[in-house]
């Protein structure tokens, strides 16, 4: 049967509630000044409460949550003890929330900033910045028509308060007037709707022969591969593993990861179970004005310390030879850095490289027990040695 394929496109031209980009609002009202009681000379302020009028104009497009609003008020009123009214203009910046459409009731909050000019004022009168803040409603006549009610409150500091006025003025003020909305935002398109004959219904296909489950490989561990090629089962999560399913040593320092307290181990370090760096000490001493170690077990642990920084060929080592205070203190810092020597050297004998290896003297100047007894003088003779990477 031959077909008729139609494309037409279906705009909206009348939209139910539809938003605007820009309201206007004239309004106007009264306002209440706490200050308009003040009469003596000192006192700040002193315009009386007057009547004021005004504009409002909120961008709708600017920001979906806080839109920006822009107010001027003017009244003009005798101040106490004063022939001739005061204009005063107050402009204000404010950030208007909406709370949304309640059958075509609009509740509102605002705040922001304003700054306030007095004309043909009497001295206790200042220009100056003010706070606002207010609450509101809309309520729709048309759809871009509404009445709209609001009271403000405004708090400016005078810089004149004397003779017991603290410098603060407090403003209230009742506003009415209508809001008007204009510049409609663009309706979006209406999708392309297709319109063809009507054709015969189509035989019905046979329906497929249901395919046989098959069970998806399992991976037990969690670790990307499959338990059928997993030769570490039991994995534990979150830790890196090779083709085989088993852990990596990511620092190559013999501890597998799971393990390792100290997962980035730089190269050339001996390390615990743990996986972290080893650390050895090495505390020598020397009989009376020599350079020569005590006995057989200093011997031996210059041993192992030559062989801990063989297997830890990232350290360094400082050598620091030490004095008791029997004798000059120039010569004892010659003996001091003779013994650091006689250590490297023995060091370097047994292997350790001798740009790993520096030497240094403090004599007399940092014991370790007292000087006055013959055993504290044996602690104060020896070799420290502090090491480093």
């Amino acid at each position: 049967m031959k077909k008729i394929a139609l494309s037409a496109l279906v705009a909206a031209t009348l939209v139910s509630g539809a938003e605007y980009n820009y309201e206007i609002s004239p309004v106007v009202g009264y306002l209440w000044n706490s200050t308009s009681d003040e009469t003596n000379a000192g006192a700040m302020g002193g315009v009386d409460n007057r009547a004021v009028y005004g504009v409002e104009v909120q961008m709708n497009n600017a920001c979906e949550l806080i839109k920006p609003e822009i107010s001027v008020l003017y009244g003009r009123d005798r101040a106490a003890g004063y022939a001739d009214k005061t204009g005063v203009l107050t402009t204000m910046l404010n950030g208007v929330y909406e709370a949304g459409d309640f059958s075509g009731i609009t509740p509102f909050a605002k705040a922001g900033v304003g700054y306030e000019w007095y004309t043909n004022t009497h001295p206790n009168d200042y220009d100056g910045f003010l706070l606002d803040a207010g609450v509101g409603m809309k309520a729709a006549l048309t759809e871009q028509l509404a009445l709209k009610l609001e009271g403000l409150y405004l708090y400016k500091m005078n810089r004149n308060g004397v003779d017991g006025s603290n410098g603060e003025v407090h403003n209230i003020a009742a506003l009415v007037g209508l809001s008007y909305s204009f510049g409609e935002k663009a309706a979006p398109a209406a999708a392309p709707v297709a319109v063809q004959e009507s054709k015969p219904e189509p035989k019905p296909e046979p329906k497929p022969e249901p395919k046989p489950l098959v069970a998806a490989p399992l991976d037990s561990d969690k670790d990307g591969v499959f338990d059928s090629k997993d030769q570490c089962p039991n994995s534990p999560a979150g830790f890196a593993v090779d083709a085989k399913g088993c852990n990596l040593d990511s620092d190559k320092d013999g501890v597998l990861d799971p393990a390792d307290k100290c997962p980035d181990t730089p190269a050339g370090f001996k390390v615990d179970a743990d996986g972290c760096p080893l650390k050895a000490t090495l505390h020598l001493n020397f009989a009376f004005d020599s350079n020569k170690v005590v006995d057989a077990d200093s011997t031996v642990k210059v041993d192992n310390f030559a062989t801990f920084m063989k297997d830890s060929p990232a350290y360094k080592a400082a050598i620091v030879g030490h004095t008791d205070s029997v004798g000059k203190e120039a010569y004892n810092q010659k003996l001091s850095e003779k013994r650091a020597e006689v250590v490297k050297s023995m060091l370097v004998e047994r292997g350790v490289e001798a740009d790993r290896l520096s030497t240094s003297g403090k004599g007399e100047s940092t014991p370790i027990a007292t000087n006055k007894t013959k055993e504290g003088r044996a602690e104060n003779r020896r070799i420290e040695v502090e090491l480093s990477h």
